[in-house]
């Protein structure tokens, strides 16, 4: 198995670039790391394109049955390649999985307009595979879902269920030609409580920037905008919570 012991290498130069969307666009690749994430797209039949591995690694199942492709590398390298305090000293390069064939909706789906946060994005994905969604998507501003640290707040969510970046009025629009309800959150009590609609198992719910809110452009083109009812003297709530209360509530009406 190859050996790299240099961070100064050519080769980890280029990987380290990945953590950076353009060059994920550009490569069609993306890198993750850890154990769990790793093994998580492997089960999920990722296409691997390489695997890096530290020295206690390099008898795991997974570098034999990717050996063609597995690379030891020291502690030095992975320290350069981590986007952690802690590395685990595994990684693994992925295809982009292309999504062209997109054409329609069905079942329940979270729609992201513009949320910026990595880690609001991290959860509501992992919040939309916990509660039985049957996929994401997100605008093209909101926080591109093969960064890492989105990565590694999905925690292998990412791999179970399908998550597309896309227009969003192009989104909406699909879902409405698909029969789907659209419901917009807002922060507005004059929009209608999430309990007081009636129960269908088609929707997408959209969720918007953490500062902001949805557009008005998309507010204007839902079926209801629905809001969470403040019990306290808070004004609002994180996004990725109000995300998984509104997922969990809409199924339970």
């Amino acid at each position: 198995m190859k050996y790299i012991e240099s961070k100064k290498n050519d080769e980890i130069k280029q990987l380290k670039k990945l953590s950076a969307t353009k060059n994920i666009r550009k490569t069609g690749t993306y890198m993750i790391e850890g154990f769990h994430l790793v093994r998580e797209a492997d089960q999920y039949d990722q296409d691997f394109v390489k695997l890096l591995v530290t020295e206690k690694y390099t008898e795991d199942r997974l570098v034999k049955k990717y050996h063609d492709i597995a690379v030891s590398i020291s502690e030095d390298v992975a320290n350069e390649l981590s986007e952690t305090k802690t590395p685990q000293g595994i990684f693994a390069v992925i295809k982009v999985k292309t999504v062209d064939d997109f054409k329609k909706f069905s079942g329940k789906w979270v729609m992201l307009d513009d949320v910026q946060d990595p880690g609001n994005v991290g959860t509501i994905v992992r919040t939309a595979d916990a509660a039985g969604y049957d996929g994401v998507i997100t605008s093209l501003d909101t926080a591109d879902f093969y960064q890492p640290k989105v990565q590694r707040s999905m925690q292998g969510s990412q791999f179970h269920l399908p998550i597309y970046r896309m227009d969003i009025n192009q989104a909406i629009s699909l879902a409405k030609k698909s029969q789907l309800k659209i419901y917009g959150s807002e922060v507005n009590n004059q929009a209608k409580p999430y309990n007081e609609l009636a129960k269908t198992d088609e929707f997408a719910l959209i969720m918007g920037n953490e500062a902001h809110g949805i557009t008005q452009d998309v507010l204007n083109e839902t079926d209801e905008n629905i809001y969470i009812p403040i019990l306290g003297k808070a004004e609002s709530l994180n996004v990725a919570v109000a995300a998984g209360v509104l997922m969990y509530g809409l199924q339970s009406l």
